[in-house]
């Protein structure tokens, strides 16, 4: 695979770079904004990707919660197939979680709004990964926040791999 080459004076609209080269247009928006160049800025782009990076976070903090509370599903109800991995998989969702929590203190707001969608999508995970039938889980999550981001809660019956731990 060949590397296009670049030509330096050809000169493309800030409006096309935006399409054509997104790397590059960012890092020709950073240098106006750097050098107050207020009138040069592609500030339609501009306002949809900022918006966009806020939409992310939230997009993010779903998919972790999502992951989450489908690996408690799956620990609750299917004890017997228990495993590291698991238990790694919900050690580092809640650290992480709790990570982009505190780099983004007003996400927080959105925690009550997202636990349904996320239970949601824990389910298919839970379906998904166990075989096990739609019927086997709640049909709301029967978890609270503070037991989801709780690294000291397993549901179910307890386990001697989250003892081995301690």
């Amino acid at each position: 695979m060949q590397i296009p080459e670049t030509n330096p004076k050809i000169t493309i609209p800030i409006s096309s770079l935006y399409t054509t080269d997104f790397y590059a247009w960012t890092q020709e928006q950073v240098s106006l904004l750097r050098n107050h160049q207020w009138s040069q800025i592609d500030l339609q782009n501009l306002i949809e990707e900022v918006e966009s990076l806020g939409k992310q976070q939230r997009q993010e903090l779903r998919n972790r919660l999502s992951i989450l509370i489908g690996h408690l599903l799956k620990w609750q109800f299917q004890p017997q197939r228990r495993s590291r991995s698991w238990l790694a998989t919900l050690r580092i969702q809640r650290l992480d979680t709790i990570e982009l929590l505190e780099e983004n203190p007003s996400l927080k707001s959105y925690l009550e709004e997202v636990v349904g969608k996320a239970y949601l999508k824990g389910v298919e995970l839970a379906i998904r990964e166990t075989d096990l039938p739609s019927r086997t889980f709640p049909s709301d999550c029967p978890y609270s926040l503070t037991e989801i981001l709780d690294d000291g809660f397993y549901p179910g019956e307890a386990s001697e791999l989250v003892s081995e731990r301690e």
